[in-house]
């Protein structure tokens, strides 16, 4: 079978749809800030739902070509991991919480020890909980915060804002980022 690539006005599509959820995960990252204390559940949760929407979106776009090009359903689902999916609309699930007693230094749910899922995300609560008391950055999360932080500085043509958020040595990476950055030209028609 003769592979083929995406077709350009897909791609296209794809792309300005990651581009928009790239701003909605920089806006979560935003809203994780001391400054923001007043309004942090509310927007965190409407970016990242937004983001994952976004994706979504994208996602289902993909799956809707291939689907048009006659893939299977089965290996259509298989892609699309169906096993993974959980609904907002059902609520933070037992895995969800258990990993939010980890993360405060609670215990695990009770049954937790029988259900695995349940089990590991309390333990990845933990290590995340006893990694935040150390003062170094992992090196790539603090990479990936700069890009995301210099590329919406650099887009809003606000990279002095940078030092009144964000902690120093994030500040000084996401200024160079934006810096580094050429300003974006519309595609020759």
């Amino acid at each position: 079978m003769e592979e083929t690539p995406m077709p350009e006005p897909l791609r296209r599509a794809i792309h300005l749809l990651v581009s928009e959820a790239v701003q909605h995960c920089q806006e979560v990252l935003r809203y994780t800030e001391p400054d923001q204390a007043h309004d942090w559940e509310r927007m965190t949760l409407y970016r990242a739902t937004d983001a994952a929407d976004t994706m979504g979106m994208a996602a289902m776009l993909i799956a809707a070509y291939c689907q048009y090009t006659g893939m299977s359903k089965d290996r259509l689902e298989s892609y699309l991991q169906l096993s993974q999916q959980h609904s907002r609309a059902a609520g933070p699930t037992d895995a969800d919480r258990a990993h939010v007693a980890g993360l405060l230094g609670k215990e695990a749910p009770a049954g937790a020890e029988h259900q695995g899922l349940v089990r590991m995300r309390h333990g990845r609560g933990e290590r995340q909980a006893e990694k935040a008391q150390w003062p170094e950055d992992d090196p790539q999360k603090l990479f990936t915060e700069a890009c995301l932080h210099g590329l919406r500085a650099k887009l809003c043509d606000d990279v002095d804002a940078l030092d009144s958020y964000l902690p120093p040595h994030v500040a000084e990476l996401a200024r160079k980022v934006a810096g580094v950055l050429e300003e974006p030209q519309p595609a020759p028609a």
